[in-house]
Order: C-alpha cells, then sequence, then structure tokens
C-alpha cells in the first residue's frame, strides 16, 4: 500500500480510465493499490517521476516494518525478564496461572512469559507496540481524573496536527454521519457515557488500556457552526504510556472505526 488513501494515489494517475491495467476506471485502480491488491508500477500511463516517488515510498515502507518487527522483537526480550506478578499489581493488569492478562479496550489480552500472546485480538501495531510499552515500561502513575488533549502531553504539540488528521476528524466524520455511533462504541469497547464535559453534547469514556482512560467530546452543529470533536487523554498518559503510544491508540482505534463503517455500517 502506497499512499495515505486511495484519492491521493489518483491524484497521480493520467485519469484517462484507459482500462489498459484491467481496471474499469483509474479511482478503481487507485483503490486498489490503496488495499495492497494492485502494485502502482502496474498502471501503464505512469509517468516516471510519479513512479519513482512511489518506489521510494515503498521501499520506504518496507524499511519500517522490518523496524517495526525488530522494535517488537526487543520489547518481547524486555517483558521476559519482568516478574510478571509485580508487574500486574502496578499496572492494574491481573495473573491467570503463568499469564499475564491485561484489559485493552474490554477484552482480555494475554501474555506468557516467553512473551507470545493468547488473545482473540487481531495482533495489529497500534494495539500491540502500546500495549507492550505499557507492560515493560509503565509506572503505574494512579489517574488522576484530570483531562488534557492531546497535544498537552509532552511532545504532544508537535504531533497534533497529524493527531487531529488521522484520529479526532475521522472519529467527527464519523459521529455526524451515524445517529447511534457513540452507542455503537460504548458497546464494542466497553465503554460508557459520562457526564458532559467541556460544555461537550455528548462525552464517552473508553479504556485502551487499565491505567490509560481515552475521552471522546463532541459537539454537534449548530446554528450554522460545523461539529466538532476533541480527543482527551488522563493527565497521567504521559507518565504511563507517553505521546507516540497515546497517538497509536488515539489513531488507531479511529481508523478501524473508519473502516468498519466504509465496508459494514454501524
Amino acid at each position: 500500500m502506497v499512499g495515505a488513501n486511495a484519492m491521493e494515489i489518483f491524484l497521480h494517475l493520467e485519469k484517462s480510465n484507459c482500462r489498459e491495467c484491467g481496471e474499469k476506471t483509474c479511482l478503481a485502480f487507485a483503490g486498489a493499490v490503496f488495499r495492497g491488491t494492485r502494485r502502482i508500477g502496474e498502471c501503464p500511463r505512469l509517468n516516471g517521476a510519479a513512479l519513482a516517488k512511489f518506489a521510494a515510498d515503498e521501499e520506504s515502507l518496507q524499511d519500517r516494518t522490518v523496524e517495526l518487527a525488530e522494535y517488537i522483537a526487543e520489547m518481547k526480550r524486555k517483558l521476559t525478564r519482568l516478574d510478571f506478578a509485580a508487574t500486574a499489581g502496578l499496572i492494574g493488569a491481573k495473573m491467570s496461572g503463568e499469564t499475564l492478562q491485561v484489559p485493552v479496550l474490554g477484552k482480555l489480552f494475554g501474555v506468557r512469559g516467553d512473551g507470545t500472546f493468547v488473545t482473540d485480538l487481531h495482533l495489529i501495531p497500534w494495539v500491540v507496540v502500546p500495549l507492550l510499552e505499557y507492560i515493560v515500561n509503565c509506572p503505574g502513575t494512579p489517574v488522576t481524573g484530570e483531562w488534557i488533549s492531546f497535544r498537552e502531553i509532552p511532545g504532544g504539540r508537535e504531533k497534533y496536527a497529524l493527531f487531529k488528521k488521522r484520529g479526532e476528524d475521522v472519529l467527527r466524520e464519523l459521529a455526524d454521519r451515524y445517529t447511534d455511533f457513540f452507542d455503537d462504541i460504548i458497546h464494542m469497547f466497553d465503554g460508557r457515557a459520562v457526564d458532559k464535559q467541556f460544555e461537550a453534547d455528548v462525552s464517552v469514556v473508553l479504556l485502551p488500556l487499565p491505567l490509560v482512560p481515552m475521552m471522546i467530546c463532541y459537539w454537534k452543529p449548530d446554528e450554522g457552526m460545523a461539529s466538532s470533536l476533541n480527543i482527551f487523554f488522563d493527565k497521567s498518559a504521559g507518565a504511563n504510556i507517553g505521546v507516540d503510544s497515546a497517538f497509536s491508540l488515539g489513531t488507531g482505534i479511529a481508523q478501524m472505526l473508519g473502516k468498519l463503517a466504509t465496508h459494514h455500517g454501524f
């Protein structure tokens, strides 16, 4: 997959709908490339500059994939040196025999002493990496009950524009489109509605990890004003998971819900 979305790929195509690639339209081809079922080089009319750009993107993606695998392997090695019973008490997890069980969005995610996982959840990076970081590095800082925006987490200001684009904006569009959106995510992720915060119309709290509550606040459109949505974390998030894991959790949840809505609706 190259490009942030199918439209970004489409912008680099000739848009003649020549069908020489076998797809009915250039947009259909762009969608296939984005999903990973076709390669961008299969477009016979792609110019050299665009082809070079996407080739570099693909090489960069392969490098990042290797780096991610190496990082996960290193975190698993660190995990095998932990005292699981002590860690469970520190991070709000529990032991089941020799397995450390950590609640992740209402589902139990088990980890054995050898670093293998015991779970029905898909092993996707935006879950696995923050989870490993949490188990290995979380100091067990108590939840404060004080909500802060993503950009208030140390290091969050520099990353906020992308967090907003991939996380908050995606959730806002879903909330605008689906009237039962918040009821659905409460049911899916064992979340809970809370008293309206920051004068929002809807406030919902999810628990991606035991000591990492996340609150979604939504303001409905009103009198010519567009809707708005923000994601908040407890003030302890910076200590318990750090800005990179907070970014992964917030944007990962949003992207997953976006894909569910595209394929199945709510």
